[in-house]
């Protein structure tokens, strides 16, 4: 990870440090309860005082912003995974990511790091934010999760909404929408 820029803020370095050196890849995108708690302990205190804060409190320098949007975006799917609340967060986690990328400060950063700045476009219901989701994935390349930006943009193209997200959601699905989720579709 590059810290080029100071990180202004204690949970902002420790929360970089702890998913970018002590987790590993399997962990950010198929982890289970283990890593679940583990990042409850360290971290819950932190989102639950940082939520409320406007998007603009976390935009002093890439990767204060970048840490935020980790804690707004990855780390409720993992604390409050299969509830409403682990996308209540959502809308602020992409404000901050529009904030760096109109700054253009995404470019102090690594690829890795930029994958992970860019996740809200990606977990976002707004088509534009996929629109805008496929060109940067598509510019970072095939490690760094185009792919699944291309994936994630149909099932949005598609249903307008992830459809896995409706019964924790308390909305009602639709007949394709109910087969796409029992076919495995959970994007």
């Amino acid at each position: 990870m590059s810290l080029a820029a100071p990180v202004q803020r204690r949970w902002a370095a420790e929360l970089l440090h702890f998913w970018f050196h002590k987790l590993r890849p399997a962990d950010w995108f198929g982890s289970g309860p283990e890593v679940d708690d583990m990042l409850r302990q360290r971290f819950e205190r932190d989102l639950a005082m940082l939520k409320s804060s406007p998007a603009t409190d976390f935009l002093s320098d890439p990767h204060t912003a970048l840490a935020a949007v980790l804690l707004f975006d990855q780390l409720p799917r993992n604390l409050h995974r299969g509830t409403a609340q682990a996308f209540a967060t959502d809308p602020l986690a992409r404000a901050i990511t529009h904030g760096v990328l109109r700054r253009g400060w995404d470019k102090a950063l690594t690829p890795r790091e930029r994958q992970f700045l860019a996740m809200p476009l990606m977990h976002s219901e707004n088509i534009a934010d996929h629109l805008l989701s496929l060109r940067y994935f598509t510019a970072l390349g095939p490690l760094y999760g185009a792919p699944f930006a291309r994936s994630h943009y149909a099932m949005i193209a598609r249903f307008g909404r992830y459809p896995h997200r409706n019964e924790v959601l308390g909305r009602k699905s639709t007949a394709a929408e109910k087969r796409a989720v029992k076919a495995g579709f959970a994007w």
